[in-house]
């Protein structure tokens, strides 16, 4: 049986985002399920646009969500590879050389949908003669186009089904830019050959393109890969994402505190009607990834819904999983077990222990003390005691406070939350009190 080698294909040329991350996703969970070779291949040929920052970001990203390659490809040092391709292309009458401007193309497509003809570039430099050629090269960059045979392309989508696609209502697509740039549509289709990938998964927008590249693996005398298209993420509002939308970028909802376990189980589940699975890692969800679970339908993406997923994983973990992270923001390894169950049920984010530590530490940075309690409070700080203190603590704190001030209920218990917090709500205060190491000193004036 053929290994079957699968790739993702992000352009470092701005952050990741949950749609990207999709894609990148099923392509590593497939190869994952069988074994095979997962790439991660940079497709960095846009000089101007692509930088080391996006590159660095896009491996910080993928490593974060667990998702590991086997090797690291980069289109920009394949060029001598697409050109020797190119020349073949060329020496087969396959692709030929156009001369309009962007503005004279623009124009072009503007007349034919005035017309109410489809905006199918006309292949007017098919038509110069030599002489023309030479006249129009001294004058300006020339780009190639690759020569579809005008046929329909059919396969066997692993997703959407029998797909079909008529050419002949297709432009020729531009290869080569006339800068020099080798576009995704004929890089692509080299590396795949090259790589041997087998298997590729990508946005259902990409139908037509699959279409073009197929006929372009058959002109090179290469078996194209296997394709599956997935249904595209609508935002709240239905549009599409940009990969700009730097809200739903990886790196955004990483500096949130989002879980990456929760965005994993959240795409995976998505269009699917499963359940999010919180439970599994992401090595645990290969072994039942199917893709004939998901349409090509577009689907909804609800941001918010990822803090409450996040929260629900924070909540399930151990100490093996936690530990680490707590010794990083200075919590004792003594206490440690004790301060994780006090305030796992009372944050969403791993960031937000940092401020619960701090309130251990140091205490309440301002104590809320209303007048009409002053009095109450000061009776409190004779009581308190020193830490560390005994896990019922509390119990005996505010028992006493109930004989000597007569107060109980709320009338007990929320002024002495606002005084050693600061806020009015938090975590159960029989968990809170014996961690808290210092008393903000309260004088009576």
């Amino acid at each position: 049986m053929t290994k079957r080698v699968l790739r993702f294909a992000p352009s470092p040329t701005g952050y990741l985002h949950v749609g990207n991350i999709r894609t990148a996703l099923f392509n590593y969970l497939q190869a994952k399920k069988v074994g095979g070779e997962f790439i991660l291949r940079l497709d960095d040929t846009d000089k101007e646009r692509s930088t080391q920052q996006f590159i660095d970001q896009i491996k910080r990203d993928l490593e974060w969500l667990g998702i590991h390659w086997d090797k690291v490809e980069q289109q920009s040092l394949r060029i001598d590879r697409y050109r020797e391709v190119l020349i073949e292309l060329k020496n087969k009458s396959l692709v030929y050389e156009c001369f309009e401007t962007a503005l004279e193309l623009e124009l072009k497509r503007k007349k034919q949908q005035n017309q109410g003809l489809p905006p199918v570039y006309d292949r007017s430099a098919l038509k110069l003669e030599p002489e023309e050629r030479n006249l129009l090269r001294d004058k300006t960059e020339s780009h190639w186009r690759f020569l579809l045979s005008g046929e329909t392309v059919t396969w066997e989508d692993e997703i959407a089904g029998e797909i079909k696609v008529r050419t002949s209502v297709v432009s020729d697509p531009i290869l080569v830019k006339g800068n020099g740039q080798f576009l995704y549509t004929l890089a692509s289709v080299i590396d795949d050959a090259d790589f041997g990938v087998t298997n590729v998964v990508r946005g259902i927008d990409h139908l037509t393109n699959t279409a073009v590249q197929i006929e372009i693996f058959k002109n090179l005398s290469s078996n194209a890969p296997i394709f599956g298209h997935h249904s595209l993420i609508v935002d709240s509002s239905g549009e599409n994402f940009s990969k700009r939308a730097g809200g739903l970028s990886i790196k955004s909802l990483k500096e949130l505190g989002i879980e990456p376990r929760a965005i994993v189980s959240k795409l995976v589940s998505l269009g699917t009607g499963d359940r999010v699975d919180v439970d599994k890692n992401i090595d645990e969800l290969a072994q039942n990834f199917e893709l004939s679970k998901f349409s090509t339908a577009p689907v909804r993406f609800d941001k918010e819904a990822l803090g409450v997923i996040s929260r629900k994983i924070l909540s399930t973990l151990d100490m093996g999983q936690i530990s680490e992270y707590l010794g990083f923001i200075g919590v004792p390894n003594e206490i440690r077990e004790d301060f994780w169950i006090m305030a796992k049920e009372n944050i969403n984010t791993k960031e937000e222990l940092v401020d619960i530590w701090r309130l251990c530490k140091e205490g309440a940075k301002n104590p809320i003390i209303a007048p009409e309690d002053r009095q109450f409070i000061e009776v409190a700080i004779g009581l308190i005691g020193e830490y560390p203190r005994k896990s019922d603590s509390w119990q005996i704190l505010t028992e006493e406070l109930k004989k000597l001030t007569g107060r109980k209920g709320k009338n007990l218990f929320m002024p002495l939350r606002n005084f050693l917090t600061g806020k009015s709500d938090g975590p159960d205060m029989k968990k809170l009190f014996p961690l808290i190491q210092k008393i903000q000193n309260f004088q009576s004036s």
